[in-house]
């Protein structure tokens, strides 16, 4: 069994983002493929939980990264167990560069759950060899602490909150959102984070670190509401929470961090 897997993309124009660059999304896909393929390999992949009527979902993921590949460019993901436990399975992955730079890291979490009643199975049911489970950290922070936010016309006044300073926005999930277990994909949500900033603040800056950490899942046909707030301290900084609108259930908590994207070629 191998501890890690290597693979390489090509980037080309469908995969790029309008600065030329890989999307955040195309990355996401690619970080969950790999992921997917590296656990199929070990014997713990989802086909080997079809008579458990169970398959891995993605809990936690933070991209951090220093610099992005550009379009017609070649780069490299690597991914490994950092940990495994009766609970969670932690992975990281690398991205990189055929030179060896170093774009990037990521870190995510993840979960088995029942395909029916969606609750969370643990992992006690598997077992890795130790040579397989690598316990390499990524040498990028944790996420910190996601505080609810309160929208900016709120009455309420409750502590450990933080308010919107943006409108509300509100958006019905559709087919095209759903993935193999009939809730939203992990895309999608990226897609919708994306998407609250404009063209010229894209072109402008670029995104350097994003943290989803999910909740409860999103189904076809749900009404949500997504709340944002700019950090004080650094307009950079976003929080977002996305929420079913007719329960108020919080789904989703994420946080974009962007830098200004001097001298990006054109």
């Amino acid at each position: 069994m191998q501890a890690y897997l290597e693979k390489k993309y090509f980037l080309s124009a469908s995969d790029a983002n309008a600065e030329g660059e890989l999307s955040l999304t195309s990355l996401t896909a690619n970080i969950i493929d790999i992921a997917t393929e590296h656990a199929n390999t070990l014997g713990i992949g989802n086909p080997a939980m079809k008579d458990m009527n169970a398959g891995w979902i993605l809990s936690r993921i933070t991209i951090d990264m220093q610099s992005t590949p550009k379009v017609n460019t070649t780069y490299i993901l690597k991914t490994w167990i950092e940990d495994f436990n009766r609970h969670y399975s932690a992975r990281c992955f690398s991205i990189r560069g055929e030179d060896d730079k170093i774009y990037g890291y990521c870190r995510t979490i993840w979960l088995v759950i029942d395909a029916e009643s969606h609750k969370n199975l643990g992992l006690s049911h598997f077992s890795l060899p130790q040579e397989t489970i690598l316990g390499e950290k990524a040498p990028i922070p944790l996420q910190e602490k996601h505080f609810p936010i309160l929208d900016q016309n709120s009455e309420e006044d409750r502590t450990k909150t933080i308010r919107a300073n943006h409108p509300a926005f509100n958006y019905i999930f559709r087919y095209c959102d759903l993935d193999f277990y009939r809730h939203v994909n992990t895309i999608r949500y990226v897609s919708l984070l994306l998407n609250q900033f404009t063209l010229k603040e894209h072109d402008e800056t670029r995104v350097c670190r994003m943290e989803l950490s999910f909740l409860h899942e999103a189904c076809y046909g749900m009404s949500t509401v997504l709340l944002r707030s700019d950090s004080d301290e650094d307009p950079l900084l976003s929080s977002f929470q996305l929420s079913d609108e007719s329960t108020g259930q919080a789904l989703l908590f994420a946080r974009i961090k962007r830098m200004h994207a001097h001298g990006r070629d054109k």
